[in-house]
């Protein structure tokens, strides 16, 4: 299972109105059967382009597609199994019908052999109940909130059990309360259903607890894949690191400040890599605060250097504060001057 692909990519190409800076260009992918693969980068980097391509609502200008080792066709030539063991969520709903219950939207996600069966009730029921959704059954879809409406479309998608679920930008209109709890039940759906999870955002910050592999587009090209851990952790790109968190970029004079004795040309520090600690001088000033629920980000400035600093201890360093920080860990990227590399103590 850990080793067995079951989407794959070979080469693919396919660009709009012969612009080679859209879409995506040469790309090769797997995805393995049973896991969630999140393609992520900034806005038009080609993410949705790559998931139309595996789902089959285009054809690559080059190169090709396969599901189980069978090339996919473009779905309005000709329906083949692959088609039929995939779903597609879209973030906008446009498939539903705004006035049907919860139950009918649901229902609507069968097929004709299936309907009419003894099933029938049973398989609604489930994925009612697997989405969290069964008290909802008779509202209209469109009473519904947005995390609401995202999970009936899940569930629809999910009736007839497909293999492989293609979510495009599954959070985009689910709001915070909400998002972490949908990302729990998609984990549990592929756990107990072995469904295979692609799904694509413009924010990686948010999947990653429960991606098992990334895949970054870059202006239609993949730049890195790996595990969440392995690119969070070890990014091989300013790119990577940029999307991948809250954090702050410097040059190598502004780290020199910082005691970061580095040569390269621009240095990168999370947030978490900022510890506020205790000290005689207090250096850095408190510029804002920003509320991220049950922590805060500081945004702190010293000598017109301004750095982003996670706190836990919430209110307790309001705007105007002086406080003093290490800095754990950072990164460096482009051209070697010098190898020297050193972490600071107290800056």
């Amino acid at each position: 299972m850990h080793n067995e692909m079951i989407l794959e990519t070979i080469s693919v190409t396919k660009n709009y109105f012969g612009d080679k800076s859209s879409g995506v260009n040469n790309v090769t992918i797997f995805i393995p059967k049973g896991k969630i693969t999140a393609i992520v980068g900034e806005s038009g980097s080609g993410k949705t382009t790559l998931l139309n391509l595996l789902y089959g609502l285009l054809q690559p200008d080059a190169g090709e597609v396969f599901f189980k080792e069978e090339r996919i066709l473009k779905r309005e030539e000709q329906l083949q199994p692959a088609h039929e063991a995939m779903r597609l969520v879209t973030q906008n709903n446009q498939d539903m019908d705004f006035y049907a219950t919860v139950w009918d939207s649901v229902r609507s996600g069968l097929s004709a052999s299936e309907l009419g069966k003894d099933t029938e009730l049973k398989k609604i029921t489930d994925s009612l109940n697997m989405l969290d959704i069964f008290p909802l059954k008779d509202m209209p879809f469109g009473k519904l909130s947005g995390g609401e409406k995202q999970r009936v479309t899940i569930a629809k998608a999910l009736i007839s059990k497909p293999e492989v679920l293609l979510l495009d930008e599954p959070f985009n209109q689910v709001d915070a309360t909400y998002r972490e709890g949908l990302q729990h039940d998609i984990r549990y759906i592929v756990k107990e259903w072995g469904v295979t999870v692609v799904l694509v955002s413009h924010d990686p910050a948010e999947i990653l607890s429960m991606a098992d592999e990334l895949i970054v587009l870059k202006e239609g090209e993949i730049v890195e894949n790996g595990s969440p851990e392995e690119l969070y952790n070890s990014p091989k790109l300013l790119y990577t690191a940029q999307i991948l968190a809250s954090n702050s970029q410097l040059t190598s004079e502004e780290a020199k400040k910082c005691g970061i004795n580095s040569k390269r040309g621009t240095i990168v520090i999370y947030a978490d890599h900022v510890k506020i600690v205790k000290g005689f001088s207090s250096k850095w000033t408190v510029k804002q605060v920003l509320f991220k629920g049950f922590y805060e980000e500081l945004i702190i400035e010293r000598d017109g250097i301004i750095l982003r600093a996670t706190n836990y201890a919430k209110r307790k360093y309001p705007e105007g504060s002086k406080i003093n920080i290490n800095i754990e860990d950072y990164f460096e990227f482009g051209k070697w001057e010098s190898p020297v590399r050193s972490l600071p103590k107290e800056v």
